[in-house]
Parts: C-alpha cells; structure tokens; sequence
C-alpha cells in the first residue's frame, strides 16, 4: 500500500514537471518560447510560431523618442524618499499664483489658492511629531546644501534623525542639535566628512551643544562611524587651494607613509591633512603659505608646523626603503 503511494506522488511529480515544459515550449517544434513585451506576443524562437497573442500591455500607452518627452509625458510622481517628513507622498501646491498656461490669477482664485496651501500644510502635519521631523528635515537640508554634501549623505542624515525620534532621543535636546549630530555622522559614514569648525558654522547651535549631542546620538544608537581619515580632506582642499595634481598625489602619499608608521593615531586628521596640503606644495616648487592652508582647513598655523616636519621625515623614510 506504501509503496503504490509514493509510485503515485512520483507519477504526479512528473506530470506537473512534463506540463510545465510543455508551457515553455513550442507545440509545433519543441523550441523555446520567447515573448515579445512590445508587441505582446509569445512566440517560437526556432520555428517562429506565434503561441499567444494580444496580451496584456502593462506599459504607457503613449510612446516617447527621447527622455525630455518620457519626462514630459509621464504622469507618475517622483519616488519615496526619506528626505520628507511625509516621503514625498503629499500634494504640493505651487507658491505662484498662475495657470498652466502661465497666467497670472485673478484675486478672487489668488484667495481661493491661498486657503488651499494653508489646509495642505495643516493636513500634511497631524501631530507634533510630524511637526518635529518636518522641521528637522528641512533644517539637514539647508546644511548639506551649505556644506555642499551629497544626496545619499542628507539620506543617511534623515534615516538617523527618524530613528532618533522614533527611540525616543529628542527630550532635553534641540531639534537642530540632533540634526546636525545627524549630519555629522552621516558625512563621516559616506566617507565626505566635514570639520567640526565647518559643521558648528552652518548649525544654529552651539559647538559645545554639538559635540555632546553627537556623543549621545552616537552612543544610543549604536552608530559604526570610523574614525575620519585624513586623506579624505585632501582633495577638497588642494582644490580650494588650487593645487597641481602632482601636489594632491604627493600630499596623499605623504599621509600614506604616516599611516604605515602609526604617526596618525591619536592625532587630529585635519591638522594631518592640512599639513599634508602645506608641505606637498614645497616639493612641486608651489608656492603656499601656511596662513593659506590655515584659513582653507580651519586650522591654526601652529600645528601646520607641528605636523608637516613630521610628515616630510616619514615620506622621506617610507621612499628611500622603497628606492633601496
């Protein structure tokens, strides 16, 4: 009795396995199916056989030739993001007060316009944490365009500051110090980190409010932010500063060779950087100052000396072995 069972799962097995093969073959042939999403059609890649026909379009129905008419055409919304305290799935109303055709309204539809915006802004924010996290985003937006940060960068920024508010995080801190903490964190993480002096300048808070709250953001959420590397300043500032290539390859060398003899640990990676910038320039007969490279790094020319002399003996060590 056992034994008729399984040879009648076995059998059926077979049968469903034989059936799906003869959905993916051609009925005439035996070759592979192949559909056609344009013109709807499944046919034989061998024999050419047309299987089906007619089925279901799921694409637009108009056609476009180039992207600026696919831009023009297309109906659908631009997607989720966490930059939005609402992801981008609320209305906007445009603040000018025209038609699609580009005239100005009448007083009458200007009124009309303007009650509309101020129940979409009451709908958009329900409660005060909505009001809380729409503040906010706006307020990493305005820094990552001051400093000049990247999309991904003010993504990561909102992703961190929801989950702030989310644990709880908020009670006793401004909103605009965990924001820029958030900033901050997500500028290190991406690699395009800031100076602590750069961040304090576009923040409305205080730099020692800054520093504690980041500490705390850091330490209750468990964020992995490796220490900055100094090579990561590098090329911002020889490009402020107008330097050959030759000078920010030599100044990345320079901060390579520090590394290999552990002269970076526990030393402030923009006065390595900095220095790095100052003392590569030497080499290329570029002329540069120390006040130059100061203003651009936020750096004081003391610790420009301190670290350049450094830098040029390790280079000059790490070369020579290498020559040897």
């Amino acid at each position: 009795m056992t034994e008729a069972r399984v040879w009648t799962t076995e059998s059926t097995e077979i049968r469903e396995r034989e059936e799906s093969t003869a959905e993916h073959a051609c009925p005439e042939c035996g070759g592979a199916l192949v559909t056609d999403e344009e013109h709807g059609e499944t046919a034989c890649s061998e024999c050419g056989l047309i299987v089906e026909a007619d089925e279901v379009d799921r694409g637009p129905e108009w056609r476009a030739f180039d992207a600026r008419e696919r831009d023009e055409k297309s109906r659908v919304g631009s997607p989720t993001t966490k930059m939005m305290h609402d992801k981008g799935l609320s209305t906007t109303i445009d603040w000018q007060d025209k038609d699609a055709n580009g005239k100005t309204l009448s007083s009458r539809q200007r009124e009309k316009m303007q009650r509309l915006r101020t129940w979409n802004r009451r709908f958009q924010t329900q409660d005060h944490q909505e009001r809380n996290l729409r503040q906010a985003l706006g307020e990493i937006d305005r820094m990552a365009s001051a400093l000049g940060l990247p999309e991904n960068v003010r993504e990561t920024a909102s992703v961190i500051y929801r989950r702030a508010l989310e644990d709880d995080l908020l009670p006793g801190r401004s909103i605009e110090g965990v924001a820029t903490s958030a900033l901050y964190a997500a500028a290190r993480q991406a690699g395009v980190p800031r100076t602590i002096d750069e961040m304090a300048r576009v923040s409305r808070v205080e730099e020692t409010e800054f520093k504690r709250t980041y500490r705390y953001v850091v330490r209750e959420l468990n964020l992995e932010v490796a220490p900055a590397d100094p090579v990561s300043y590098v090329t911002r500032f020889t490009s402020e500063l107008d330097l050959s290539d030759e000078a920010d390859r030599l100044a990345r060398g320079m901060l390579d060779a520090a590394k290999e003899r552990g002269l970076h640990s526990g030393k402030n990676p923009v006065g390595l950087a900095a220095a790095a910038v100052y003392a590569a320039p030497l080499l290329t007969n570029e002329e540069i100052t120390q006040r130059e490279v100061g203003e651009v790094a936020d750096i004081s020319e003391v610790t420009i000396r301190n670290r350049y002399r450094e830098l040029l003996e390790a280079y000059e060590d790490v070369d020579g072995a290498v020559a040897a």
